[in-house]
């Protein structure tokens, strides 16, 4: 199943029509520099249709989703959004550049530790991470590090072994559930246009 807004101009709820390539995004990157593509020209290839390309890019793994492009834009451009919905893009079509998958696998443990605790618990997050990743490339380096930290930490009161959990857990599944019916939909609207 293809990932495509409903709308052509619609991508990530947002009106990529709307940008008129002033740059703005780009000049307040912080990681602009690591970039394949700018922010605008990722845009840019969206209004043109070029998804294969931008799901291809590297710029997307990059995206620190700090907010910045998106408060800058005078049009009102989401593209903190488009570049979060341009990776979900490249996850589903399997496209994770082997030197980011890490950074999937760290954002996979994330969100799958928040759905199941409503909040982060740092040990469960650190053992799911690093399990998932040692065994995609078997780093015994990456799987060791930071140990030293822990007690650190602990004396600080900045680490804690039972991380705590909010109350209504329900509340912050529906949430997550809501989002990924929202995109279901999306990929069901696309394929019926098709």
């Amino acid at each position: 199943m293809e990932h495509k807004s409903a709308s052509p101009d619609l991508f990530a709820e947002t009106d990529v029509q709307n940008c008129y390539q002033c740059g703005k995004c780009t000049a307040g990157c912080p990681m602009a520099e690591q970039m394949d593509l700018m922010p605008n020209q990722i845009v840019r290839l969206i209004q043109l249709g070029e998804l294969d390309r931008v799901t291809r890019c590297l710029a997307v793994w990059c995206c620190v989703s700090c907010q910045t492009c998106t408060a800058r834009c005078p049009q009102s451009v989401d593209c903190a959004g488009v570049m979060d919905d341009v990776r979900q893009m490249a996850v589903e079509k399997g496209i994770v550049p082997p030197e980011q998958r890490r950074v999937y696998l760290f954002q996979k443990a994330f969100l799958d530790n928040v759905r199941r605790n409503g909040r982060l618990n740092e040990v469960e997050l650190i053992g799911q991470f690093k399990t998932a990743a040692f065994m995609k490339d078997f780093n015994l380096a990456l799987l060791l590090k930071d140990t030293l930290l822990a007690p650190k930490l602990m004396q600080r009161g900045k680490f804690h072994l039972i991380g705590k959990k909010v109350k209504d857990r329900a509340v912050v599944r529906r949430i997550f559930d809501r989002c990924m019916k929202h995109d279901a939909t999306q990929g069901q609207n696309a394929a019926g246009e098709a």
